[in-house]
C-alpha cells in the first residue's frame, strides 16, 4: 500500500514473518532471527530510491551495459531495537557504514531522550536509511531525523516493521520530506504510547529482557 510518501509492504514472505513476530508464544531467539530477515526485505524496498550511474562490464562472453549505485549508503539504528534489524541490513550491503542514535521514551511524558549518537564525518552525499522496528508516537524517528538533517543529510528514508497511524502522521508532519517504509501498518496506540495491535515491546523481545 502506498499513500503519499508512506509505503507498506504487501510481500507475502513479510507479511508471514511479521505474523509470527506478533505472536506472544514466539521465543526470543527466532524473534531475533525475524526481525532481521524482515529488516533486509524491507530495506530493500526501501533502497529503491537510491541512485544508479550507468556502466559497462564484461561477463564471460561479452560487454553489458548496465548500472551500479552511485552513492554510498549508511545505515543508522535507532538504539537498542533497532540493532535487531542490522544484520538484515548488512546482508544487503555489506560495504555500508553503521551509525547509531541512541534514544529512548521518557515513559512518563512518552517525550524522546536522546543519550548517543555517532555518525560519520561525510553524510552529506550519502543514501541514509534510519531504521528501527517500531514507529509507535513517532518521537524518537522525529529526533534521530533531525538529528541526521542537522549534519547534512539530504537524502534520507526510514525503514521499520510496524507503523502505527498516528506515528506516522506526526512523523510526516515534522518530516514530510522523508519517505517511511513499514512492513506493516496498525490502527492505534495504548495509553502507554504502544501500537495496538503491535507485538509488544520490540527490545524486550529481542533481547530476552522482558
Amino acid at each position: 500500500m502506498t499513500t503519499g510518501k508512506l509505503f507498506v509492504s504487501r510481500h507475502p514472505l513479510v507479511i508471514d514473518k511479521i505474523a509470527r513476530m506478533r505472536d506472544k508464544r514466539t521465543l526470543t531467539p527466532e524473534f531475533r532471527r525475524l526481525a532481521s530477515e524482515v529488516g533486509m526485505l524491507v530495506g530493500a524496498e526501501a533502497l529503491a530510491g537510491m541512485r544508479l550511474r550507468p556502466e559497462t562490464v564484461h561477463t564471460p562472453v561479452g560487454e553489458c551495459p548496465t548500472q551500479r549505485a552511485a552513492q554510498d549508503i549508511t545505515f543508522v539504528t535507532i538504539l537498542r531495537a533497532g540493532l535487531g534489524m542490522t544484520d538484515g541490513l548488512m546482508q544487503l550491503v555489506p560495504e555500508a557504514r553503521l551509525a547509531h542514535v541512541g534514544i529512548y521514551r521518557n515513559e512518563d511524558t512518552l517525550e524522546p531522550v536522546r543519550y548517543y549518537a555517532r555518525f560519520p564525518k561525510d553524510l552529506e552525499n550519502h543514501f541514509v536509511l534510519l531504521a528501527d522496528p517500531m514507529l509507535a508516537t513517532g518521537g524518537s524517528a522525529a529526533e534521530a531525523i533531525s538529528i541526521l538533517k542537522a549534519r547534512g543529510v539530504k537524502n534520507l528514508t526510514f525503514a521499520c516493521i510496524i507503523a502505527a497511524k498516528p506515528g506516522v502522521k506526526h512523523l510526516q508532519t515534522l518530516h514530510p520530506d522523508v519517505p517511511v517504509f513499514a512492513g506493516a501498518l496498525d490502527e492505534n496506540l495504548n495509553d502507554k504510547g504502544y501500537i495496538v495491535p503491535g507485538l509488544g515491546d520490540a527490545g524486550d523481545r529481542m533481547f530476552g529482557t522482558i
